[in-house]
Formats: structure tokens, C-alpha cells, sequence
């Protein structure tokens, strides 16, 4: 077989966009084979101005917030994605055509966009400490130095504060934090006020780290604080995976190949060859390359593997999650201010035994832009009532989106099972059940963050468990290993029983910190591809 490219990338995702700036810019010829699916233009005839002034003034408005098919109402029981604005709908679409998924305990949210669920991530940054980056299997010099290479090209804001260490590390070039809205100042205030007592129950409190511009920055607008953050990203302060991709186009050794799904590999003599369907015409064709870099997701890149290497089964991580909708009190009767982000606003570490490896996350956002449909739809009282209720929490609203760690285990696996009426044949399938020891330990954990939500006044109403899946934190599908066995990475990330294949997400991963993923995804693919540079065929 003839090479077509120096490398193939599978995915626009935040790890796929990593990898090949990686590649191209040290001199290679690259290819990213992508589904890249795009959505409906609603950015086109968004008007300019903030969230308010558009409430106010906007005949159209029901366009973009509800969607011109009213696709961002979510209809019966809330599942993972309902969220989704109507600008950001496409990231789930033809997700159950083309890469169906089976299972009762688990609930993914899987894309097949442009630029991947990095078209719609939150934004959170955070390095992992060198105790979390050893569990997980990750080398730690390497991952330090790749931290900085993304974080320069990203660009990203935060604080000096108590939670520096834990969420930026030991980054440079940090820009300034973003400005926290007047609801979580107060809390902010709090914190300060009750410091000494929080920090010897582990607790601290600070800024998001976010790749989120506070600055103007290479051609890119600081954040206005609209609080449009959710239907637009005419500005291009908040960074999606897709905006790389875009700038590599425009290089003479970049090819960007949308419209396929990558289906398996083989390998002959010094050439890697990728077998891909049109996702329209369902038409079978293949690319290669002397080598190749899968980034997937973790859930992709394990169906990837599993066909083109006959496994079985593989393991499953995801970050347990809750969340609690909080009333903070102090904000009764008093409006939020009218120019904010709609992003995180603050960032809290609960870390037991001070070790920094076995911890938990908690992100802080306050409720305007997503609309008051959304609780009213959850409350439990008729529309007319809890329209009313929720009206006069709105500004007092808080929630704390809380993620936990989580270690492989015989009870969270995939399988890929035969589905002749599917795209492929197939479909994956997934169990994953926590263990009693595990449940214990979350709600005595969570028990802690409580007390402290209290302490900082802000009460939640309810703990809201969306059930495995709903973090879409994945990872340790084809967890590293030293030895050379089926379905498992070598620590540099070539999957073992190939010469010249790598897993560029988060797939080797064999342990998932509570902090958010995205920034290590990001960090791994850049050294994953330095690897394959250096790693001779």
C-alpha cells in the first residue's frame, strides 16, 4: 500500500485539533478524517448586545433561544445534552444513526460535530497534580511541558487565589481571572470571611480557570460579558477545538477530510490504512498513511479498536457527577447584574487527606441565559406557580456542578455487540455500576461539601444525580500498560499490537481526577504526538 499522508487524525475534538497543530507544525503531511457535522446558522441573524437588551428589544428571539423547530425544549424526562442551545443542538445529532449505543446504567453524550464536544465544553482548564498524573498513568515531566505548549496556544484566565495550585499548576503566561458576577462575589466574600475554618476541612475556594479570554488575545476578542456564551462564539473568547482546525486549512500540509466515519484500521508492511463510510452515502472507502493517531473520545476510539483488533471488552471511566441548585440567600429580591459570562464563575477543591490525589471538583454557575422554562419544567408545582417561584429565585440561583473521581473496576466495561440494522453492524454497548464502597464515600463527601455550601450561604434545595454518563468526562477505554497486551496503550501512547497506531485522547488514561479533563486531553495529544514524531516505524 502507497501512503496518501504522513498521518492520519480521526477527530476535530480538542484532542484531535491538539495532535495535528502538533504534526503539522513540525513539517508533517496531515489528514483529518472527521464526521464534521455542522448545524443550522442561527449565529448569522443573532443580533449584537447583551443577553437583557436582546430580551427587551428582539421581535426574533424565540429563534435562537427556542430554536425556528423549537429543538431546545427538552420534552419528557431531562437526559444528558438537554441543555444544548439551539446553536449547539448539532453536537449530538446522527449520534444514534451512525454510532448507536445500548445500555440501562449508562447514559453518554457522544458528538460527531466539527470540532467535536469541544464545539460546547465548559471551558474549565485544570492541570492535574503529579500524584493524579501517576495514577492515571501519564508521565509527569512530559505532561508538564505540554500543559504550558497548550496553554500558550489557548490561551487562558485565571486567579491568584487559593485555588492557583490546584487548577493552573505551575502555568505562565496566565491572563487575568474573569470577573465573578455580583452573586458569587458575595460568596466569594464569605469565603474569605470564614477561610481559616474552611481550609482545615480541606475546603478552598478561588477563581475558574478557564480558556475563556479576559485579555484580547492573537486576533481573538476578550469576553464582553454578555452572558451570551451559550448561543454564539462571535468573538471568539471562549476557545473551541474547531477554531484550530480552521487556522490549519490554511496550511499547505493540513487536508481536512469531513463526512466519514473512521469504521477500523489495518496495517501492512510500513503503511497504516483507515477504512472510513460516507456518512450519506453509507459508501465504504479507505485512506493511509505511514502512521496513525485515533482521537475519537474515548468511546470512538474504543469502537475503533474493538473492530479492527477483535476485543471483546474494554474498561469504562467516567466521573461520577451531581448537582445542587442552590438559593443563595444574600441575593433575595436583588437582580444580577446585567453584564456577566454565563460560565463558571468560581471553582472549589474538597481534597480529604491534603494529598491532592483523590479530591473533589466543584464549578459554581449562576442561572439568567438558559431561560426560566428549563426549572419551571422541574419544579414541582403547576407552570402558573412555578413560574412565579422561579421568577423570584431566578437572580438568587445558584448551582454547584459537583464531579467525583473515579478508578476502573469489573463492573464498568463496553462491548461492542452485532446490529445488522445499524451503520455499522454494530452498536456498543455499556455497564457501569458503582460499588457500595463507592457510594459511601461520594455521599460522605458530599456531605462535607455541603456543610460548606452553608457556610458560604448558599443552601441547596436538592441533590440532582443525572446518573452515570452525565459528567461526559470519558476516559481508560484502552487503559497504558508496560505490557504488551490486547486493548492497551504503551505509556507513550502507541496501542500495543500495531507499529504504527496511536491513541491521542483519553483512552489510555487508568484513573480520572475530578478536575475537568479537557485541559489534559488537550496536553496528552500534544505529547502523544511528539511521540509519534520521534517513534520510528
Amino acid at each position: 500500500m502507497k501512503e496518501d499522508f504522513d498521518f492520519l487524525v480521526v477527530g476535530s475534538g480538542p484532542s484531535g485539533a491538539m495532535a495535528a497543530q502538533t504534526l503539522v507544525e513540525a513539517g508533517a503531511r496531515v489528514a483529518m478524517v472527521d464526521a464534521g457535522i455542522t448545524g443550522r446558522d442561527y449565529e448569522s441573524f443573532l443580533p449584537p448586545g447583551d443577553f437583557e437588551s436582546i430580551r427587551k428589544t428582539s421581535a426574533h428571539q424565540h429563534r435562537y433561544f427556542l430554536g425556528d423547530e423549537f429543538e431546545s425544549i427538552p420534552w419528557g424526562d431531562i437526559k444528558v445534552g438537554a441543555q444544548l442551545t439551539p446553536a449547539r443542538k448539532h453536537l449530538v445529532a446522527e449520534t444514534a444513526r451512525l454510532i448507536p449505543f445500548v445500555s440501562d446504567t449508562f447514559t453518554p453524550m457522544e458528538s460527531l460535530a466539527y470540532g467535536g464536544l469541544g464545539s460546547g465544553w465548559g471551558l474549565g482548564c485544570y492541570v492535574y497534580s503529579d500524584a493524579e498524573l501517576a495514577k492515571a498513568g501519564l508521565e509527569v515531566d512530559r505532561l508538564r511541558e505540554s500543559y504550558q505548549v497548550v496553554s500558550d496556544r489557548i490561551g487562558i484566565s485565571a486567579g491568584e487565589d487559593d485555588v492557583r495550585e490546584q487548577a493552573a499548576g505551575s502555568l505562565e503566561r496566565l491572563l487575568p481571572p474573569l470577573r465573578m458576577d455580583n452573586s458569587i462575589r458575595i460568596l466569594n466574600d464569605r469565603y474569605l470571611r470564614h477561610r481559616q475554618s474552611l481550609n482545615r476541612r480541606g475546603i478552598t475556594w478561588g477563581s475558574s480557570s478557564m480558556a475563556f479570554l479576559s485579555q484580547e488575545r492573537a486576533g481573538r476578542h476578550a469576553t464582553r460579558y454578555e452572558d451570551m456564551d451559550f448561543y454564539t462564539d462571535r468573538d471568539r473568547a471562549a476557545y473551541r477545538s474547531w477554531f484550530t482546525v480552521e487556522d490549519l486549512t490554511r496550511k499547505a500540509d493540513f487536508t481536512y477530510l469531513p463526512g466519514y466515519l473512521a469504521v477500523s484500521f489495518s496495517e501492512e508492511g510500513g503503511t497504516v490504512q483507515l477504512d472510513v463510510r460516507h456518512i450519506q452515502t453509507g459508501e465504504a472507502q479507505s485512506f493511509r498513511a505511514r502512521k496513525l493517531l485515533l482521537a475519537a473520545s474515548a468511546l470512538g476510539t474504543a469502537r475503533i479498536v474493538m473492530r479492527s483488533q477483535g476485543i471483546q471488552r474494554l474498561p469504562l471511566l467516567c466521573n461520577p457527577y451531581t448537582y445542587m441548585p442552590c438559593v443563595n440567600l444574600h441575593m433575595l429580591g436583588k437582580p444580577l447584574e446585567r453584564f456577566k459570562t454565563s460560565m463558571a464563575q468560581a471553582f472549589m477543591i474538597y481534597d480529604p487527606d491534603g494529598r491532592q490525589e483523590d479530591l473533589v471538583s466543584l464549578a459554581f454557575f449562576t442561572y439568567r441565559s438558559l431561560l426560566l422554562y428549563k426549572l419551571v419544567k422541574e419544579a414541582p408545582l403547576d407552570f402558573a406557580d412555578g413560574l412565579k417561584l422561579m421568577q423570584f429565585l431566578q437572580s438568587a440561583f445558584v448551582v454547584a456542578g459537583i464531579h467525583h473521581p473515579d478508578t476502573a473496576s469489573d463492573q464498568k466495561y463496553l462491548r461492542l455487540q452485532p446490529d445488522k440494522s445499524s451503520f455499522t453492524g454494530d452498536a456498543l454497548f455499556a455497564h457501569y455500576a458503582l460499588s457500595q464502597t463507592e457510594k459511601s464515600r461520594i455521599t460522605k463527601r458530599e456531605g462535607v461539601v455541603l456543610s460548606a455550601l452553608r457556610q458560604l450561604g448558599c443552601f441547596p434545595i436538592k441533590r440532582m444525580d443525572p446518573g452515570p454518563g452525565s459528567s461526559i468526562h470519558y476516559a481508560g477505554t484502552v487503559p497504558f500498560s508496560t505490557e504488551e497486551r490486547p486493548g492497551t496503550t504503551n505509556p507513550g501512547g502507541r496501542l500495543h499490537g500495531t507499529r504504527s497506531v496511536f491513541i491521542a485522547d483519553g483512552s489510555g488514561f487508568n484513573f480520572l481526577p475530578a478536575k475537568g479533563v479537557t485541559l489534559t486531553l488537550m496536553a496528552n495529544a500534544h505529547a502523544v504526538a511528539l511521540a509519534a514524531l520521534e517513534e520510528p516505524q
